[in-house]
């Protein structure tokens, strides 16, 4: 009930980044690479990233700002997707994130549309 209950109260922008997270595990489970040296170099730039995004975020002049620990965590998350979508789809012949395949394009945006209206009807029916 609690999961029914957020996804009830997602905002527009929210559901987009849940969207942009369903494409990003679309295409890292059909391109799949177990190479430990491209999932450590993604998380390495997900720290040197992620602080310096969380630095920008809560630096003020104003004083400091705080941040949720879910706001936090996309701070990292975002440039750990980037790195290990770039490192993975690289010599795939992609265009920006779009496969070469029209198949896989659809399964990702299938996936994203089934999510954006199960959030829609959880708001018109809860």
């Amino acid at each position: 009930m609690k999961l029914l209950l957020y996804l009830r109260s997602l905002c527009t922008g929210r559901t987009i980044l849940w969207c942009y997270l369903i494409w990003y595990l679309v295409f890292a489970v059909l391109y799949f690479d177990p190479s430990p040296r491209l999932w450590l170099t993604s998380l390495g730039i997900s720290a040197i990233i992620g602080v310096a995004l969380v630095i920008s975020t809560t630096s003020s002049s104003d004083g400091p700002v705080k941040l949720d620990r879910w706001q936090t965590a996309r701070l990292f998350l975002m440039p750990f997707c980037v790195s290990s979508f770039a490192a993975l789809v690289k010599g795939q012949e992609f265009l920006l994130i779009f496969s070469p395949k029209w198949k896989e394009n659809l399964l990702a945006l299938g996936l994203c549309a089934a999510f954006w209206l199960g959030v829609k009807l959880l708001k018109r029916s809860l």
